[in-house]
């Protein structure tokens, strides 16, 4: 018997729209600091590698356009610490499913596939959201940002979820909207599907792909290539 064909899914940007409560999270951490408060736009730039870099890269932006540097290594452990208290407590305020996901996962199911998610996000967070936005049982695994001692873009994010459903790297692709899911799958070697309209700041040119779509609508056409 053949395994399972297995879908890999990112979490912010691509199964779920999270940026204006990650933005509300920020803001939140950076006001309390003393810090600007950035756009939805720049949080979509920032989030994608977890909550700690966010608010890293977020405060040397700040730094560069404002001229003033503040030490922040003493701080940022701190920053995090407050970030995730806060947004745990917002997490589905304002977030939304992509267009198309529920009909997607459905016909997945009913077809067998195993399906994981791979994120960059704490892993109870990402849990967390999953079950409040009512899709976690969709899923048979949840690999975050600190399940394994790495994440994406290194590949073992990828290789040993896919291991852990008891499938095949060779009947596996990977869904996400960032250049830090493509260069994992790409490392990984598999198919990788690009969702427009990403959390990056990298433009879609310069993201590898094997196929590119605006969300999840007709997505099964493409995957039963693969079948």
């Amino acid at each position: 018997m053949n395994q399972k064909f297995t879908i890999l899914f990112d979490l912010d940007g691509t199964l779920v729209d999270t940026a204006p409560d990650l933005m509300q999270a920020h803001n939140f951490v950076m006001k309390k600091y003393g810090y600007d408060e950035r756009e939805l736009s720049d949080i979509k730039k920032l989030a994608g590698r977890g909550s700690k870099v966010m608010l890293t890269r977020s405060m040397h932006e700040l730094a560069e356009l404002s001229g003033k540097i503040k030490k922040s290594d003493n701080v940022i452990e701190e920053m995090t610490k407050d970030f995730i208290d806060y947004y745990s407590k917002n997490i589905v305020k304002k977030s939304t499913l992509k267009n198309g996901l529920i009909n997607f996962l459905s016909w997945c199911k009913k077809n067998s596939i195993s399906m994981a998610v791979c994120t960059n996000k704490q892993e109870h967070l990402s849990i967390d959201l999953l079950k409040k936005i009512k899709i976690y049982d969709f899923f048979e695994y949840v690999a975050g940002g600190n399940t394994f001692s790495y994440n994406k873009p290194n590949p073992k994010h990828l290789t040993d979820t896919i291991e852990i459903l008891g499938g095949n790297i060779k009947r596996s692709i990977m869904i996400g909207d960032s250049e830090t899911d493509s260069n994992a799958a790409k490392a990984a070697d598999i198919p990788f599907i690009l969702v427009e309209d990403g959390y990056t700041e990298k433009k879609i040119e310069e993201i590898k792909y094997n196929h590119l779509v605006k969300d999840f609508v007709n997505m099964e056409k493409i995957i039963e290539k693969y079948l």
